[in-house]
């Protein structure tokens, strides 16, 4: 069984895309409400396996998976798991972000209002409380009736992350977070995920070196489908055990 302090736990996970062994051999542990980071040149499997720790992947035809990957001591690739509950344990924030065509209000609701709850007082107290998770609550508190389009870049992506936090989640997935937006909002995206540590295990996909060095706790560098090195940050960056790490973290490939 899983230790105490271990939200994610995979061993000897292999991926496919058709023929294409995406993935190979991966195993890892990640602790409880701690930040890891994936990093690695495009193409070599870190954003497959983040969408793995929700099953993302079920959605791409021709796809197969051999290993365990338990969230919580449970496999989540289990016969009788209900992946709609996992999504609602795992939030995923993407790449870009992706406000749905409603209100500020409504983006946070939405996910309360699929699953069925129906208490108005409740839905106003988790959105008020999902924005304020989110460094939003000030910025927007006067026009959540406002088009959610209305809000800036910076401003849209911690809306989603708002809209991940509402149902609940253990964990929250974001590849690429601030990718698509300037310096300032980045830095407001990192400050906030260095705040909802506390309370939640993250894991994020990124290109920008010195942000998993700023954010993360544990960083894993994957090359061509393996993950060649998971260790502590600090030590990946500074006196990281292979030398394609080595390689890639100094410019020399990738």
């Amino acid at each position: 069984m899983i230790m105490a302090d271990n939200k994610i736990e995979t061993r000897d996970v292999n991926f496919w895309y058709g023929s294409f062994h995406a993935l190979k051999g991966i195993s890892m542990d990640i602790a409880s409400k701690s930040v890891v980071a994936f990093i690695g040149p495009s193409g070599c499997g870190k954003s497959t396996f983040l969408r793995l720790l929700n099953r993302m992947n079920d959605l791409i035809p021709d796809t197969r998976l051999s290993g365990q990957i338990l969230i919580d001591g449970e496999d989540i690739y289990a016969r009788g798991v209900k992946v709609d509950e996992l999504r609602k344990n795992v939030g995923m924030v993407f790449q870009r972000p992706n406000p749905f065509p409603k209100s500020i209000f409504e983006n946070v609701a939405y996910g309360l209002r699929v699953n069925g709850v129906k208490d108005k007082d409740y839905i106003r107290h988790r959105v008020e409380e999902s924005l304020k998770g989110a460094a939003l609550w000030d910025e927007v508190k006067d026009k959540l009736k406002v088009s959610a389009y209305a809000l800036s870049g910076g401003q849209q992506q911690r809306l989603c992350i708002a809209r991940a936090m509402a149902v609940s989640p253990s964990v929250l997935l974001m590849d690429e977070p601030a990718s698509a937006l300037d310096p300032i909002s980045t830095a407001k995206v990192e400050e906030l995920i260095r705040e909802l540590k506390k309370d939640y295990t993250i894991v994020i996909v990124t290109h920008n070196m010195q942000q998993a060095a700023r954010v993360s706790d544990h960083t894993a560098f994957f090359y061509m489908g393996e993950m060649v090195e998971y260790g502590d940050t600090k030590k990946i960056f500074t006196h990281p055990d292979k030398e394609a790490t080595q390689n890639y973290i100094t410019g020399r490939f990738g």
